[in-house]
């Protein structure tokens, strides 16, 4: 693949998380977290996005977010347990991205908020259609995911570089 052609980052929310008396990093999800994992994996299915990669925190709340979603997906990508994505800054997740080899083309991650939400924010520079409205009206509940475009080399991906292209959210 040609550093020129469009790739595409999906940053993933994870889904409703539980509350019981366990650390953070081993939270459950919640039935409601359950529910929307799968929807949100149909729904990322249908954007017929090729993932190539998959960058999953490793908190529980993350790994069963994506082990839901991606069996919504026709195909399965490789998918890393990354350590760094759990609790990150967004520029703690630019420098994890930074590290992405060059034939990957599309990626998704799958982390928490703020980190996740700020993530979109620091990145896109600009949006398509209606993209910025929905996410400025949503903001980022669990499930949610933004994909962003960008062109170039994984290690020149940098703060206003990347387009929001699309934003979807469960209902509630």
């Amino acid at each position: 693949m040609s550093v020129a052609e469009p790739r595409r980052i999906v940053l993933f929310r994870h889904a409703k998380a539980d509350w019981p008396q366990v650390s953070d990093h081993e939270r459950p999800l919640a039935e409601r977290g359950r529910r929307d994992a799968p929807v949100a994996g149909r729904r990322l299915a249908d954007s017929g996005i090729p993932i190539d990669l998959a960058l999953c925190s490793t908190a529980a709340r993350t790994r069963e977010t994506w082990k839901l979603a991606v069996a919504e997906l026709a195909e399965r990508p490789r998918t890393v347990y990354e350590e760094r994505v759990y609790e990150a800054s967004p520029g703690e997740l630019i420098a994890v991205l930074n590290e992405t080899p060059d034939d990957v083309n599309n990626l998704v991650l799958i982390g928490h908020n703020p980190g996740v939400h700020g993530l979109v924010e620091v990145l896109a520079g600009g949006a398509e259609g209606d993209a910025r409205v929905r996410l400025d009206r949503r903001g980022f509940p669990t499930s949610a995911f933004a994909v962003l475009t960008f062109t170039g080399s994984w290690k020149g991906l940098e703060p206003g570089t990347a387009t929001l292209s699309d934003y979807w959210a469960p209902s509630e």
